[in-house]
């Protein structure tokens, strides 16, 4: 596979989107006063519906006036709690009942967290989309997958550049992440100027592209910065995170160490940069590159076609040409490596994959660090690949992973630049924000000018301070399959339910005017009890369902429902009594009138 395989999207079809060149949509900065107004009586409002007290579903509003623009509209990873769910989503009903006031979304960078959940925000609210060059490709995937490219209206503005929205003025400043094109907003506003940071690190080397440009921060804080909303997901780590440099030497001496063996890194398909040190170390080591999983494919075609990714002509291969190939010539980068149960490096664990069948030959590097939460489902995999013989490098045996998240002394080197006169720290759980707001105290802020914050949480910003005025709706939207928040409460208590003690099924047919049963009742366990060994209990069951249906004839109001309700708590205590389990009961009550 290289630039002129199949792999990337077709230029044609790129120039059918309705995309803004960058060099066409410069504006000037609008001319507002670098200092907070004493006098005005006009107030900002930061709205979060996403990203705080959790990792992912980054999403805030900020609204001056009669203008809202929303920065960032990502997913989050569904939890334990949450059985069959594939996504969550942000509450967009802020977002709907304010849909006149809304002028743009802008996105800061391409991570799932940020741009997931953008094309169900397309779906109600056809608005402008603003970001990177980079970031604009991977979302245009996202548009055509759901059918909504044609209508779309994206900008794309590279890092230094700046654009009008409605009130607000935009800037785009180049900071260091996981990913190319990411980049930190200067929202210049009439009562003073907001700098949200995105998700950062200070590189000095990075793998890919240049350094962070702590120069414009600099400046920043020498005009008067209103408030700072600064990543926090490292704000518990202290010192400095790792440059993606010193992944290098890794590479290398593991290539070394394979010696014969295949080669298989799984990775987050959005670290461009990893994926480029990959490259370069499989063809300096003669080995062929080959990609698997979509999401992989997907973000490796978009930076391809973009020149984010470079490789000599043929050393990338697709994936279908493997067997041509001997074991000491491949090299295999896939999704996976946060055990996703339908990624390509989990159906390698448990030999499903249509193209790739593992053992003793294959040796698995996992790049990336569990996301919280996902441990288990990482080390389940890593166990089964040792179980069918291969050799597993994961980051606990072997440093094959840094992080793309400030900790806490690059924090502190953004507090001392930029010089807010408030602060909030953003995208994090609990801790994270609380150890960020105890930095930002320690490098003299004041503690009243420091609020730490929830999703839903509305705060107000005028002459008169800082403080939280509202909560916004902030439901957890979840995505099954093609169904958008269907999915509740109510029907995952059913299937936790299900998955914990299983379900019982009592079919009965009855003669109601006749008072008698006229078939059954019959009696089907899922999950619960094996019938075949349990045939006792189950004869027991079926004697208290009739005399429970009997019992119920007797009654001069009996109906077919109240029948329904009866059977089911008589059975709930039933089986409670016998088994100390409590399985669903599910009573059928068919009423035969002939």
């Amino acid at each position: 596979m290289n630039k002129t395989n199949n792999m990337g999207p077709k230029k044609t079809e790129q120039n059918n989107m309705n995309i803004i060149p960058v060099k066409n949509r410069v504006s000037v900065p609008k001319k507002y006063p670098t200092k907070f107004s004493p006098l005005a009586k006009q107030v900002v409002k930061i709205i979060f519906l996403g990203g705080l007290n959790q990792i992912g579903k980054n999403m805030t509003a900020i609204e001056f006036g009669g203008d809202i623009i929303i920065i960032d509209c990502g997913t989050a990873f569904p939890d334990g709690e949450m059985p069959g769910v594939d996504l969550v989503i942000p509450d967009f009903s802020y977002i709907e009942a304010n849909k006149q006031k809304i002028k743009a979304l802008i996105v800061t960078h391409g991570h799932e967290d940020h741009i997931g959940a953008v094309p169900y925000l397309i779906k109600k609210l056809n608005i402008p989309v603003y970001a990177t060059p980079f970031t604009t490709g991977l979302i245009t995937y996202k548009l055509k997958e759901h059918k909504l490219l044609g209508n779309s209206k994206l900008f794309k503005f590279r890092a230094g550049q700046n654009f009008n929205i409605g009130i607000f003025n935009i800037e785009f400043v180049h900071i260091n992440h996981s990913i190319p094109d990411a980049v930190a907003l200067v929202i210049s506003t009439p009562i003073g100027k907001i700098v949200h940071t995105g998700d950062f690190k200070i590189d000095f080397t990075p793998a890919k592209g240049q350094m962070i440009n702590l120069a414009r921060f600099a400046e920043l804080g020498k005009e008067n910065i209103l408030l700072l909303m600064a990543d926090s997901t490292n704000a518990d780590r202290p010192g400095y995170t790792k440059s993606e440099k010193n992944i290098n030497e890794s590479f290398e001496f593991l290539f070394q160490k394979a010696c014969n063996k295949r080669i298989i890194i799984a990775t987050f398909a959005s670290n461009i940069g990893r994926i480029q040190q990959i490259i370069d170390c499989a063809v300096k080591n003669n080995r062929k590159i080959m990609f698997s999983g979509r999401s992989m494919i997907n973000y490796v075609s978009v930076a391809l076609e973009l020149n984010y990714i470079n490789a000599p002509e043929g050393a990338i291969v697709d994936i279908d040409n493997l067997g041509r190939y001997k074991y000491n010539e491949v090299v295999i980068v896939t999704t996976g490596s946060q055990g996703e149960p339908m990624s390509a490096l989990s159906k390698m664990a448990h030999s499903e994959h249509r193209k790739i069948l593992v053992g003793t030959n294959d040796f698995v590097i996992i790049s990336a660090h569990p996301i919280p939460g996902n441990e288990k489902s990482v080390s389940n995999v890593v166990n089964d690949l040792m179980k069918l013989g291969c050799e597993v490098i994961y980051e606990s045996n072997l440093d094959v992973h840094v992080s793309g998240h400030a900790s806490q002394e690059e924090l502190k080197i953004i507090q001392a630049l930029v010089k807010p006169k408030y602060f909030i720290p953003v995208h994090g759980e609990c801790k994270h924000l609380a150890s960020h707001a105890k930095i930002a105290e320690d490098m003299g802020l004041l503690e009243d000018n420091v609020l730490v914050c929830d999703a839903g949480d509305v705060v107000e910003i005028s002459s008169s301070g800082i403080k939280k005025v509202d909560k916004a709706p902030c439901e957890l939207i979840m995505v099954d399959g093609d169904g958008v928040g269907d999915v509740g409460s109510v029907v995952l208590n059913d299937r936790r339910h299900l998955g914990e003690d299983g379900v019982i099924v009592i079919v009965t047919a009855i003669r109601l005017r006749e008072k008698r049963i006229f078939a059954g009742p019959d009696i089907y366990s899922r999950g619960f009890v094996y019938v075949k060994e349990s045939e006792e209990l189950m004869s027991e069951a079926r004697k208290t369902a009739i005399k429970t249906i009997l019992g119920c004839f007797e009654n001069s109001n009996c109906d077919w429902n109240m029948i329904k309700m009866e059977c089911r708590d008589v059975f709930y205590k039933f089986f409670y009594e016998k088994t100390r389990r409590n399985p669903l009961v599910l009573p059928i009550i068919l009423e035969v009138k002939r």
